[in-house]
């Protein structure tokens, strides 16, 4: 029964599904449209329009010709103009609306998709741009808006790579003040801030600007410091590169980056006349990367053919190949919508209709029913089309964006590199390096072919000067009252000099530009003036630059930039020196109590252990108990002048004695250099050893005016202020160090080694005591991010590496007084510590030798005879051991310390 049952079952289930009666109860698949409308909305009348005109119909009729795309539906893409009119642009597009399209190909410009993207979402119609690049139009607020072009995010990206690439710190961006233009250069002032560059000024044409408005401009361009211009305006650039030609700002000096403006329009009108070529030479630009493949070299092959069928006129460039891709998106989409049972209806909004009271017939519009599962579909195509991989992430955009980084040249341009978001800048193609991780390039492997910049040069330009205002840089230097070796003004002439002020006119005359600048002198005269006011003078715009022995620390580089350090420094401690004082029990000094005890503790314990290893066989260990007392201190303590007369037999005890002596010679030797030391060599009078025992300490501190050293000790050390002394001079310096603190002096000076050393090459009774507690140096300060500081860093290094700069050093700040009449020496007493190691091997020796000795006893003990331990008399065990070991030795065998009959009248023997 159950054998016939599944026998029975598939004819039961296939004639419930195929059955005349089951089928008539699906409902039917409606036949495919015969029509399916797309709008279009560009300029056609432009540099993108003219291609995008030619590649959309061509795509057109590619996708119609291909039987495997739509089956019987064919496409149709009406085609408006929007003159670039955001007006216009809403006008046409509810036009669209009207005709039952199921997407929107457009809009062109930025502008206009800011306002009909309302539109699209709320009649829910897919607009997929294929050059609206303005970063700020997202899909995540524009649900309906698919981009089928790069981003100008990415863009702007490469562009900061490339500014940093080339070591410039600051650009200009003229721009077109629309949405255009405004945020694509607020994507690229981002860009840049990751790379410590910035936009030093923002140069804004309006809309539909005149020539007299684009001079003036660029006028006020000029005068500014920086030379790397970012032009980025699609509708004025090539009048901006006509008037900056016409006023000599394409020339040696300037560097001029293009968006990808200027090779869409090199691509369509190009090779351009010599006048726009000449206006042009040397400039930089980008364009939007696309493999080559069997597909692009057929459309380029056809594209002549294609224009003259449609009567345009120009080449193909990077837009039309994403309009015609964006063509086959589209197919592609509503043939996948179609397959999967998708339906081309309309229905009324509720919205339009409640609101329809005037002349404009809203009713007319009417939302597309399947347009939420159409653009499902859009964002699921991945196919490869004639610009490349036609993919999207989960940001909406298109997935590895690339550019070809190109320089104009002649009449033609050459690529001089790529960049991708995954490989940076590199001579390879961005499709050879898919393996990289995105942004995972390091600047070390950033690499561009050679370019030839304006003014026809291959030497990278600065990319900055001085601006053209006729005045010198006011230099900041302070006019200090001590140390004058650093910085000092001659009393007759007035005339500026010293180490630092060599050092930075030896910087400058290494630059290859000239620098004009005068110096100004900050302080009172009576004192030195504080470094950080003049690090804010600088900051605040007061000073241009400030020159000196001016310390680079933490909350100055907050608000100003330093060059590289010309000189190391960092705070030292500065404290008296003396004779040591010599007295009856100085040659106790050299070694600690614990020294002392543990050395005295070794002399009795090696004795006792020889005299144990050698009483059983040298007679000069036996005796009475008296002498061998005797015999063991003076053995032990006659081994310190290695004037010991009993001799070793046994080679336990020889080995013994030979580690000893080893260790008395390294003890004695030390000893005799520590004393001779202390009574010849100058010693430290302060008990401050370091910055530890300073900080412990309560002694007053002296530190020197005008210096970091006060605010470190306070903010840093946590020092009372109130054991703070400012100190202005040498001689100050000295005078309160003498005194101390028990006369109202200082316990110590606490300043920068510069200066200290200074000091010492005259003052040779005082010492720095332990190491530097800061690390640092000195520098020339400039305003942040100005490339002069950049410049004279570079200028700095070639200075030391030439030897010149170790020249300066030596004719300001080297003296000899000094010399041959101190040392930095610090003799200290020696301690137990240093000499521990000798100890316990020693000690170890001793053990290990008693350990051996007694083992080898213990196993003669067993041994021996038993009528020796059973004689009449005889001792228990541990005594009989201990008998056994005291014995003498003759002839090799063991004779008994105590007779028979009772021990000696004279005692032991």
């Amino acid at each position: 029964m159950k054998l016939a049952a599944w026998v029975l079952l598939p004819a039961l289930l296939h004639y419930a599904v195929f059955s005349p009666g089951a089928s008539r109860n699906l409902p039917p698949r409606p036949p495919p449209p015969a029509v399916v409308n797309v709008g279009a909305i560009f300029t056609f009348n432009s540099t993108i329009g003219r291609a995008a005109k030619v590649a959309i119909n061509a795509a057109v009729q590619d996708v119609n010709s291909d039987p495997s795309m739509l089956g019987a539906t064919r496409l149709v893409v009406k085609m408006q103009d929007s003159s670039c009119s955001g007006f216009l642009g809403i006008v046409k597009a509810l036009q669209f609306v009207e005709t039952d399209v199921v997407a929107i190909i457009g809009p062109q410009c930025s502008v206009i998709a800011h306002s009909i993207l309302h539109v699209a979402n709320e009649l829910q119609i897919p607009m997929l741009s294929f050059s609206a690049t303005d970063p700020t139009l997202s899909s995540r607020e524009h649900s309906f808006f698919v981009r089928t072009t790069q981003s100008d995010l990415f863009q702007m990206q490469a562009v900061a790579e490339l500014v940093d690439y080339y070591g410039w710190k600051q650009v200009i961006a003229i721009f077109t003040d629309d949405d255009y233009g405004r945020n694509g250069v607020s994507a690229l002032g981002q860009k840049l801030d990751e790379r410590r560059c910035r936009i030093s000024f923002k140069a804004a044409l309006r809309p539909g600007a005149t020539r007299s408005d684009i001079s003036d401009l660029l006028l006020k361009v000029a005068m500014m410091e920086a030379r790397v211009v970012v032009l980025h305006s699609q509708d004025a650039g090539a009048a901006i590169f006509s008037a900056a030609h016409y006023l000599g700002m394409m020339g040696n000096g300037y560097v001029w980056i293009a968006t990808d403006w200027l090779s869409s329009r090199l691509d369509t009108y190009g090779p351009l006349d010599s006048d726009a070529m000449d206006s042009i030479q040397g400039v930089l630009t980008l364009r939007q990367h696309s493999p080559d493949s069997q597909r692009k070299r057929e459309l380029f092959s056809r594209w002549r053919s294609l224009v003259e069928e449609q009567g345009g006129y120009g080449g193909l460039n990077s837009y039309g190949l994403n309009a015609y891709d964006t063509v086959w998106m589209v197919a592609r989409a509503i043939d996948a919508f179609l397959r999967d049972g998708g339906t081309v209806s309309f229905s009324g909004d509720p919205k339009l209709n409640a609101s329809d009271r005037g002349p404009l017939r809203f009713q007319s519009m009417t939302i597309f029913d399947g347009g939420g599962r159409l653009l499902e579909e859009i964002l699921k195509v991945n196919f490869t089309g004639v610009a490349g991989p036609l993919r999207f992430n989960a940001d909406g955009d298109l997935l590895r964006p690339a550019y070809d980084v190109i320089n104009v040249v002649g009449s033609g341009y050459r690529r001089i590199g790529f960049w991708s978001n995954f490989s940076g800048l590199s001579l390879e193609a961005p499709g050879s390096l898919t393996w990289r991780k995105p942004n995972g390039s390091s600047s070390l492997s950033q690499r561009l072919s050679s370019v030839i910049w304006p003014g026809e040069t291959t030497e990278k330009p600065r990319g900055w000067v001085f601006p053209n205002r006729g005045t010198e840089l006011r230099i900041g230097v302070p006019d200090r009252v001590s140390f004058r070796e650093f910085v000092t003004r001659s009393p007759g002439t007035g005339i500026i000099k010293g180490f630092c002020i060599d050092v930075f006119t030896a910087a400058v005359n290494l630059l290859p530009y000239a620098v004009p600048y005068k110096f100004v002198l900050v302080g009172d005269g009576l004192e030195n003036p504080s470094y950080s006011e003049l690090a804010s003078k600088v900051a605040s715009g007061v000073l241009d630059a400030a020159v000196g022995d001016i310390a680079i620390v933490t909350n100055r580089t907050r608000i100003v930039d330093f060059t590289l350090p010309y000189i190391e420094s960092g705070l030292v401690i500065l404290v008296p020196m003396k004779k040591f004082k010599s007295n009856a029990w100085a040659f106790l000094h050299p070694f600690t109590l614990g020294m002392w005890g543990v050395t005295g503790a070794f002399f009795v314990v090696v004795g006792a252990v020889i005299w144990i290893l050698e009483h059983r066989i040298n007679d000069e260990f036996r005796g009475p108990l008296k002498k061998q007392i005797t015999t063991i201190i003076w053995f032990s303590f006659s081994t310190l002048f290695f004037a010991h007369r009993e001799s070793t037999m046994s080679l336990l005890g020889r080995v013994v004695l030979l580690i000893w002596l080893f260790v008395v010679l390294i003890v004695q030797s030390s000893y005799t250099a520590s004393l001779t030391s202390m009574l010849t060599v100058r010693q430290l009078s302060s008990p401050i050893k370091g910055i530890d025992s300073l900080l412990s300490d309560d002694g007053p501190i002296g530190f020197q005016i005008g210096s970091f050293a006060e605010n470190y000790l306070v903010e840093q050390l946590g020092v009372a202020r109130s054991r703070l002394k400012a100190l202005g001079s040498p001689d100050e310096y000295a005078r309160e160090l003498d005194l101390g603190p028990e006369k109202g002096g200082v316990a110590a000076v606490v300043d920068e080694r510069p200066y200290v050393e200074l000091f010492l090459s005259t003052k040779c009774q005082f010492s720095i005591i332990g190491s530097e507690f800061t690390k640092g140096g000195w520098g020339f300060v400039f305003p942040q991010d100005s490339p002069l500081a950049m410049d004279m860093s570079t200028a700095i290094l070639t200075l030391s590496e030439n030897g010149d700069l170790q020249r300066i050093h030596d004719k300001w700040l080297v003296r000899s007084a000094c010399a041959g009449k101190r040392t930095d020496l610090d003799s200290d007493r020696l301690h137990l510590i240093s000499f521990w190691g000798l100890f316990i091997l020693c000690g170890f020796t001793c053990l290990l030798a008693l350990a051996i000795f007694l083992a080898l006893r213990l196993r003669d003990l067993i041994q021996q005879p038993r009528s020796d331990s059973a004689a009449p008399g005889g001792d228990s065990r541990p005594r009989g051991y201990l008998s056994f070991v005291h014995r003498k030795e003759q002839g090799g065998e063991p004779e008994r310390c105590f007779p028979a009959e009772g021990p000696s009248r004279h005692g032991v023997t």
